[in-house]
């Protein structure tokens, strides 16, 4: 299995930390794509740099890379992720617009029937925002905003961050104990 992971610029890279970390413990082979935005909002966010994230992922390209095999429809992955999704890659996504390599990346995974995930991490959300979730929706696109349930009782950041990134790997088919599963408590 092989996952994409893609950092936009929208608030929440600890999740795409997170997952990048779970997915290594786990032996999932990554590519990582980070937007200009997303490099700016890791170094806002987070105590470590992107260097890091970088070496938690199997490989890296550019956001600007159209030259990458994630490009093209014949490079086999399983799965991306999108996490945090931006409301402008989310409505790039939804028009076919692939100006970047994570717009790109998406584009294939919808042409070519693979999972895609989008985190959009914005609210409130306009009705612009929700016709385009509504769209990718019907595209078979995943959207999972990052919202945790508090049934677990999380009792720290880190308890509600495993939470949203736990049902990700539900999502995509990996198993994990990163929360209390309702009927588990």
């Amino acid at each position: 299995m092989k996952v994409v992971v893609c950092i936009t610029g929208a608030s929440g890279v600890c999740y795409a930390k997170r997952l990048l970390e779970v997915l290594k413990d786990k032996g999932v082979k990554t590519s990582l794509v980070v937007s200009e935005s997303g490099k700016k909002v890791i170094e806002q966010e987070l105590d470590v740099g992107l260097d890091y994230l970088v070496n938690l992922s199997s490989e890296y390209y550019e956001n600007e890379d159209f030259f990458s095999p994630l490009a093209s429809g014949s490079h086999r992955f399983h799965s991306v992720v999108v996490i945090p999704c931006s409301m402008k890659t989310l409505a790039a996504v939804a028009h076919g617009y692939s100006n970047n390599l994570i717009c790109r990346v998406c584009d294939v995974a919808i042409k070519e029937r693979r999972k895609l995930i989008l985190m959009p991490r914005e609210m409130p959300l306009s009705a612009i925002h929700l016709e385009n979730m509504l769209k990718l929706s019907r595209l078979g696109v995943v959207i999972m905003p990052p919202i945790p349930a508090f049934y677990g009782k999380p009792r720290s950041v880190e308890d509600i961050v495993d939470f949203v990134v736990g049902r990700v790997l539900d999502n995509l088919g990996i198993s994990n104990d990163l929360f209390k599963r309702w009927g588990d408590i």
